[in-house]
C-alpha cells in the first residue's frame, strides 16, 4: 500500500502542468478544473465513459487539495441503529424486518442510555443514529431518545435521523401534509432539536430519479421530499449530509442528474449564508426538482475560495462564518456581514456502493473498485461546492478508503463501533476500527491525520477528555 501512495503522490506533484492526458476529451474539463467553474452534465459523462482514469483522478486530487491541503479528517464516533422494523420493503435492502421477523429489534431506553454511557467511555465526539420506519412507536419516543442521551453526554453530538425518517415521524405525529412537507417536518425538527438534535446525516437520498425511485425503492420518499427536509433543517440552522447509493439499477447519466440537483441545493443553502455565486455559471436544464431554485452556481472548488466552517456559539444555534485556505481570488465568497446568522448548509457528500447480497436485488453484480474510485472522484468534481467528500471505510474497506484519499476524498469517518446496515467487510453488527488504525491510514496515504467533531471542527484530546480547538 506504501508502494502505492508514493508512486500516486510521485504522479501528482507536477500539478497542474502534468503529462499530457491520454484522453483529449478532457482538456477543456482541466481547464474548467483549473478555473474553478462549474463542469457541466457532459463533462461528467466524458469522465465515466474515458478510459483515462488517471485523469480524472488527478484532478479530483487537485479540488481535494485546494480545498483541503496536506489534512484529512476522521472522528472518535459510535453508531446507533434504534429498531430495523420498518413498514418499507426498499429492494436493495437487507437491514428492515417486520415486527415479528427473526432477528427483528426495537431498542428500549436503557439500552439507549446504556449506548450513550459507552459513548462517554470511550470519548466519542458523535452518535449516529438511524433506523427503519418503525409503525409502533410513537413520537415521543424520538423526543425521549434525545432527551435521555442529552443528559448522559451533554457534550456529545446527536447527529439524527434520515429525511425519510423524519417524514415518516411527521406522519406519525399527525402533522404530515401531502401538499407541503415542509410544514409537518418543521414542527417535528424543532421538538427533535429542542430535546437535543444536532444535525442531520445523509441517508436516504439513494438517486434522485424517478425511474429508479419506481423500481428499487417507489415506498420511500422522492428527491422533492428529501430536499424539503434538508432545506427546512437549514433553515433553523442545522448541518446537514448527503449520500448516493450507487451500483444498483441506475445508470451513470442518473448519478450525474443526483449530483446538479445536490449542488443546486447547495448553492441555495451558501446563498443564503451570504455567498455571491457567478450568475453565469453552468446549471442543467430539465431536471425539475431544481428548477424552483433562484439561486446563483456558487463554487467553492476555485483557487482561493472561501469554506462555510460550523460553530455552535450556544446548543441548537449555529454560528457560521467562513475562511479562506489562501488569499481570495476570483472563486464564490461569504460577505462577513450576512455571514453570521444562523443557517445551515450540506457539510459532505458520501457516495454510497451498493451491496446485493441478501437484498431482493442480490442477482445484480454490484460496482467494482475501479467504479467506486471513478464515481468519488466524479463526485468531487461535480459537487464543487460542497465541502468535504468522504470514503465511508465501512463499505469502501479501510484500504480502498485510504486510496480515495488520492481521488478526492478529505475524510473517511469515524470509529463507527456498531453498524447494522450494510457493510464492505465482516460480518455482524461489531464493525469497529481504532484511531490509531484510522490516522495510520491517513498517514500512510500522505496526509496529516486531523481528528474532527461533527462539524469539522478540530478536536484536542486527552484520553477520552477532548474539547474543540478555537
Amino acid at each position: 500500500m506504501t508502494t502505492m501512495m508514493n508512486t500516486m503522490n510521485t504522479m501528482n506533484t507536477t500539478l497542474p502542468n502534468a503529462v499530457p492526458n491520454l484522453d483529449p476529451a478532457i482538456e477543456s474539463i482541466r481547464a474548467k478544473v483549473l478555473a474553478g467553474q462549474r463542469l457541466t452534465l457532459e463533462d461528467g459523462a466524458v469522465l465515466y465513459e474515458t478510459r483515462d482514469i488517471w485523469s480524472v483522478i488527478e484532478l479530483a486530487k487537485l479540488v481535494r487539495d485546494r480545498m483541503h491541503p496536506g489534512v484529512a479528517y476522521y472522528n472518535i464516533n459510535r453508531h446507533l441503529n434504534y429498531t430495523n422494523v420498518c413498514a418499507l420493503s426498499c429492494k436493495f435492502c437487507e437491514f428492515a424486518r417486520k415486527q415479528g421477523d427473526e432477528g427483528a429489534y426495537t431498542r428500549d431506553l436503557d439500552y439507549i442510555k446504556e449506548q450513550g454511557h459507552k459513548a462517554l467511555e470511550s470519548g466519542a465526539t458523535e452518535m449516529h443514529i438511524v433506523g427503519g420506519l418503525n409503525p409502533y412507536l410513537p413520537f415521543a419516543y424520538y423526543t425521549e431518545m434525545l432527551s435521555a442521551l442529552r443528559e448522559i453526554v451533554p457534550q456529545v453530538h446527536l447527529k439524527a435521523f434520515t429525511a425519510v425518517e423524519l417524514v415518516h415521524l411527521a406522519r406519525i405525529a399527525k402533522v404530515y401534509k401531502r401538499d407541503d412537507t415542509k410544514v409537518g417536518v418543521r414542527w417535528v425538527l424543532e421538538r427533535l432539536k429542542e430535546a437535543g438534535l444536532g444535525s442531520l446525516p445523509g441517508g436516504g437520498a439513494e438517486v434522485f430519479d424517478e425511474r429508479v425511485h419506481k423500481e428499487a425503492f417507489k415506498s420511500k420518499i422522492g428527491a422533492h421530499e428529501w430536499l424539503d427536509v434538508h432545506l427546512v433543517a437549514h433553515e433553523l440552522g442545522l448541518n446537514t449530509n448527503c449520500t448516493m447509493l450507487y451500483g444498483h439499477v441506475d445508470k451513470q447519466d442518473e448519478r450525474l442528474r443526483h449530483m446538479e440537483i445536490l449542488r443546486r441545493s447547495q448553492d441555495q443553502a451558501l446563498h443564503r449564508l451570504g455567498y455571491t455565486g457567478d450568475g453565469d455559471g453552468y446549471i442543467a436544464q430539465g431536471i425539475v426538482e431544481s428548477e424552483q431554485i433562484s439561486a446563483p452556481v456558487i463554487t467553492l472548488s476555485g483557487e482561493g475560495a472561501t469554506l462555510p466552517v460550523a460553530r455552535l456559539a450556544e446548543p441548537g444555534l449555529h454560528d457560521v462564518p467562513v475562511k479562506s485556505n489562501k488569499d481570495p481570488g476570483s472563486a464564490s465568497r461569504a460577505t462577513e456581514e450576512t455571514n453570521q446568522t444562523a443557517g445551515g448548509y450540506y457539510q459532505t457528500i458520501t457516495p454510497l456502493p451498493f451491496f446485493p447480497d441478501g437484498s431482493d436485488l442480490e442477482n445484480l453484480p454490484g460496482p467494482t473498485g475501479l467504479e467506486n474510485l471513478r464515481t468519488l472522484a466524479i463526485t468531487r468534481l461535480m459537487l464543487d461546492n460542497f465541502p468535504h467528500v468522504k470514503a465511508f471505510w465501512i463499505m469502501q474497506s479501510l484500504p480502498m478508503a485510504q486510496v480515495m484519499l488520492e481521488a478526492g476524498a478529505d475524510d473517511i469517518d469515524g470509529t463507527v463501533v456498531w453498524y447494522d446496515i450494510t457493510k464492505a467487510v465482516g460480518k455482524g453488527t461489531h464493525q469497529e476500527t481504532t484511531e490509531l488504525d484510522l490516522k495510520r491510514a491517513i498517514e500512510e496515504a500522505g496526509y496529516t491525520p486531523i481528528e474532527r467533531d461533527t462539524l469539522y471542527r478540530p478536536v484536542v484530546r486527552s484520553g477520552r477528555d477532548w474539547r474543540v480547538e478555537g
